[in-house]
């Protein structure tokens, strides 16, 4: 989801007042916010389900983009390799 500046970006002041309510925020809009001091951006506070989610969508892009370079390079198995090597018998 696109981040909205004008909701998404809050003074570490705004942080320390009320942090129920920047947390209540990224959760139900699913968005992080950005925590400034001084004018620049110095944390981001996010959900952990999103925080989550975020982590295993990079991990699975890694895997793919790994899949992919081994492919190119020639380091493939068949199925029935793989079969065997996991011990899987169906």
């Amino acid at each position: 989801m696109e981040s909205k500046f004008s909701e998404d970006i809050v003074p570490i002041s705004d942080l320390k007042v009320n942090p129920a309510k920047i947390v209540r925020q990224v959760q139900e809009v699913h968005r992080p916010v950005v925590v400034t001091s001084r004018g620049r951006g110095v944390a981001v506070v996010q959900s952990l389900l999103d925080y989550e989610e975020a982590r295993e969508q990079q991990a699975f892009m890694k895997a793919i983009v790994k899949g992919m370079v081994d492919l190119e390079e020639g380091r493939e198995f068949s199925l029935t390799e793989m079969k065997k090597k996991l011990t899987i018998t169906k």
